[in-house]
């Protein structure tokens, strides 16, 4: 599996490797199980995606907390990874664990389609 730096880097891997729209799906199932109100549509664009899912991160981080818990549970985002996130400016943050979540869940779509 590549390592990606980015989240332009990630959707970008995931469109060469046509496996964007299952990215989205499984997106969508997670965000569906952490009961969220948000769904992406199959054919959204890569930037529309991120900044909508960073809006909603930033939302959850700031005035639904425990839902945000529950969701990076549900995606399985390392712990010790948001642990070594500075949390002093929250949109920083939110755009950072935005990207933990497209990378765990490009992960899970990845290996699915692998193996």
């Amino acid at each position: 599996m590549q390592q990606v730096e980015t989240i332009q880097e990630l959707l970008s891997l995931a469109s060469a490797e046509e496996l964007y729209e299952k990215l989205v799906l499984q997106l969508n199932k997670d965000l569906a199980y952490a009961n969220t109100e948000l769904s992406f549509e199959l054919d959204i664009k890569p930037q529309k995606l991120k900044r909508d899912l960073h809006e909603l991160v930033y939302i959850l981080v700031n005035e639904r907390f425990a839902d945000y818990l529950n969701l990076l549970y549900i995606i399985d985002v390392s712990e010790n990874k948001i642990k070594q996130l500075d949390g002093s400016d929250l949109v920083a943050l939110s755009e950072q664990v935005t990207f933990l979540i497209l990378k765990r869940e490009w992960q899970k779509v990845w290996y699915r389609n692998r193996y």
